[in-house]
């Protein structure tokens, strides 16, 4: 099974799947881009695990993470249910692949509120936060206990939304445990303080969440945060009107659109965080769910990732924060939203790409750009701080000053699968030397531009973001 902890096995009908030796390897919630429950990175890690290399330790690690499992957001929610109000309006019962719609129930009307935290089932969000706290504690133990041991309170950071906030609760409870807010259980002293950044365009770089204070980012309508929109609707062009074909020639008296169709795939993803399973599903071919995953590949891609020309600058502000603590401070954790991630990858250039994701076709299964296994529900990037001894590197790769008795590393975790930089990699395990990668965040900083003038705000604009510290 597939929780926040293993893969599930999920097969579609026979009579629509290509081949027995297919199914056998299939596990959709790879599918479903960034709509299904946490899944751990395995495409273009580096091998060998997780553990620290030998003669390495992680004295520092800094995460950034997506919200955990939740219910559609209004937009997703009122396709879904305008399809669903329109079907019943229309008076046809559905036969074929749909027939199972007749009598099936949507999974959160008049229920919950739109866009929370799902709270049920195998995958439920509240589940998946508090797994993923206790896990990073077992992985990290030592930071806690071990001296130096880190002063209390711990900081943790959120933007002002409710299902990040309750993500970053969750999380934090799984972490330290009950007691870790001393206003809750009446203890003498709070373990950690859970610091809210406000999601308002007046914060400038000062912020989490940089799609909301780019003004440019969000008045230009052509190459700025609805570019991925654009982009989609061309691509779903290319596969989803052989899809409605198929639906009515099983239902002749309903003809369904391309948006309605992609709800129905949307669906799927969204049932089992719910339900911990979907008849949605069962509806697609693989080759529709390949193609359902890329077109969540391309909207995210050129929303706020490294096909939005903004992208690469709004997400240098995180990174930059974050260089500054690893050349010297403690560990630090923030929960953010999908969007706020792609702009901080853009920015590091993790993921790159020979040219920019197309548009009239499918890309290769190769490509970097998996939305699926880089932001799933609950997703988290986690930059670790390796002290390695002198035995475990090589000095002429430049991993460490000659003579020097240790060495510090940067090693990128992205979904519990290591990622390394492609253009700094010469240390232990593929990581990158400390020094190098400050260096290559100084020069991305250059290259990408200042946030206030790309963005268009006033010279008295916070420039940088201050907050982050323990």
């Amino acid at each position: 099974l597939f929780g926040p902890y293993g893969p599930q096995q999920i097969s579609l009908p026979g009579m629509l799947s290509p081949n027995a030796a297919t199914i056998a390897d299939w596990n959709l919630f790879y599918h479903l881009g960034g709509n299904g429950p946490w899944i751990k990175k395995v495409d273009g890690v580096v091998h060998g695990g997780i553990d620290a290399p030998e003669g390495c330790k992680a004295d520092q690690v800094h995460m950034l993470s997506r919200h955990a499992e939740r219910y559609p957001t209004s937009a997703a929610g009122d396709r879904m249910l305008s399809l669903l109000q329109r079907i019943k309006a229309s008076n046809v019962t559905l036969e074929g692949h749909l027939e199972f719609v007749n009598d099936w129930q949507y999974f959160s009307l008049g229920v919950v509120p739109i866009r929370a935290l799902t709270t049920t089932g195998s995958y439920a969000g509240t589940l998946s936060a508090f797994a993923a706290g206790t896990k990073l504690r077992t992985r990290y133990l030592s930071l806690l206990t071990t001296p130096p041991v880190p002063n209390f309170p711990l900081n943790f950071w959120a933007s002002d939304c409710v299902r990040v906030i309750e993500t970053a609760r969750y999380f934090v409870t799984g972490f330290l445990g009950l007691d870790w807010d001393s206003s809750s259980l009446k203890t003498a002293a709070a373990k950690a303080q859970l610091h809210v950044i406000p999601e308002t365009p007046d914060r400038g770089a000062d912020t989490l969440t940089p799609g909301d204070t780019c003004l440019k980012y969000r008045q230009d309508m052509q190459t700025g945060h609805d570019y991925g929109l654009i982009q989609l609707s061309k691509f779903r062009s290319t596969y989803l009107p052989a899809i409605a074909a198929r639906f009515q020639a099983q239902n002749p008296g309903i003809r369904f659109t391309d948006e309605e169709v992609y709800s129905m795939q949307e669906m799927c993803g969204f049932e089992i965080l719910v339900r911990g399973s979907s008849p949605w599903c069962d509806v697609f071919t693989q080759e529709d769910w390949l193609d359902f995953e890329y077109a969540r590949d391309v909207i995210h891609y050129y929303r706020a990732g490294p096909g939005n020309r903004f992208g690469p600058v709004m997400g240098w502000l995180w990174l930059n924060a974050t260089a500054e603590l690893l050349s010297t401070g403690p560990e630090a954790t923030g929960s953010v939203h999908d969007g706020d991630i792609m702009p901080m990858l853009a920015a590091l250039d993790l993921f790159p790409t020979e040219e920019h994701l197309p548009v009239t076709r499918r890309a290769a299964s190769s490509r970097a750009w998996l939305t699926s296994q880089i932001t799933p529900m609950n997703g988290r990037i986690i930059f670790e701080r390796l002290t390695c001894n002198s035995a475990s590197f090589n000095t002429s790769k430049g991993g460490a000053d000659s003579g020097a008795a240790v060495g510090h590393f940067i090693r990128i975790n992205v979904n519990d699968g290591i990622v390394a930089l492609p253009t700094c990699a010469s240390g232990p395990g593929s990581s990158c030397p400390l020094k190098d990668f400050l260096t290559l965040v100084h020069r991305r900083g250059e290259e990408v531009g200042d946030f206030r003038t790309t963005c268009g705000l006033d010279a008295d604009a916070p420039e940088r973001v201050t907050f982050l510290h323990q």
